[in-house]
């Protein structure tokens, strides 16, 4: 079950603050992932059964397109040589969809958490950046796909691949890491072209949590974008806790100098 609120990590830069004003998703592409696994998978396939193996032939034997050479073959193999030949074919199915993901298709990557000490470190900005708080019930965050973390790499069921045009195995690869990033808690959502900027609903951001290390001008940079355009957003200041490890965050309210000088707060 997909979590209600879901997390985005940023860094402070130009990039991420015209994406904040924007209201703007980046997909980028996997290319650029710091994991040399990450969307680049090469799973195991799973051998097929005896049962399995007299399916697929007769799946074969019955395609109208299969050549009259090719047909008298199949019916003289060997339980043996079909599996291997399944095999073959469902792994060269999944270099195909993995070939063509890694080149073409676009992720954007989300966690289930926003407190974590290792992803302020890693993707906020070491503790300097923001984290930016979506409501999944909008697109594209209503559309995220868990990302599962396994010890070993996958298997692939060739059996469904082949008869069943179960593709969505080979979408699972992109959406696999070692137990290694569990620490992540990620979601995912992938987009059919890579380097596009998707524009989200005002109403899909629910708050921003800035890191204990931010910079009091970046963060009042941030305010003013989101309260000329999104007044409903929520700010949290973050701060290092002293008794243990760990980041805790205060809901506060911006007031921009202008509407403090006018209400006599400051002078």
């Amino acid at each position: 079950m997909k979590p209600k609120l879901i997390y985005k990590f940023e860094d402070f830069t130009i990039r991420s603050l015209r994406n904040l004003k924007n209201q703007i998703i980046f997909f980028g592409s996997p290319k650029n992932f710091n994991d040399p696994y990450d969307c680049a998978i090469r799973a195991e396939v799973r051998s097929p059964k005896e049962q399995e193996i007299i399916q697929l032939r007769n799946f074969y034997l019955n395609q109208n397109d299969l050549p009259d050479q090719a047909r008298s073959e199949l019916s003289t193999m060997s339980n043996s040589q079909i599996s291997s030949l399944i095999e073959r074919r469902a792994r060269s199915l999944a270099e195909i969809h993995a070939e063509d993901f890694l080149n073409t298709k676009g992720v954007s990557c989300f966690s289930e958490i926003n407190s974590d000490l290792l992803m302020w470190s890693h993707y906020g900005g070491k503790y300097k950046g923001f984290c930016l708080e979506f409501s999944s019930e909008f697109e594209p965050f209503n559309k995220l796909r868990k990302v599962n973390y396994l010890e070993s790499m996958p298997m692939i069921d060739p059996v469904s691949a082949i008869m069943g045009n179960d593709f969505d195995q080979f979408l699972n690869l992109y959406c696999t890491k070692s137990k290694s990033w569990s620490y992540e808690k990620e979601w995912r959502a992938l987009h059919h072209v890579a380097n596009t900027a998707f524009t989200y609903p005002t109403e899909a951001l629910k708050g921003v949590y800035f890191g204990p290390e931010v910079d009091p001008a970046d963060r009042e940079m941030c305010c003013l974008i989101l309260q000329g355009q999104n007044p409903n957003v929520l700010f949290w200041r973050g701060e290092r806790n002293s008794a243990k490890f760990s980041v805790e965050f205060e809901k506060f309210t911006y007031t921009s100098n202008i509407v403090a000088r006018k209400k006599g707060l400051i002078t």
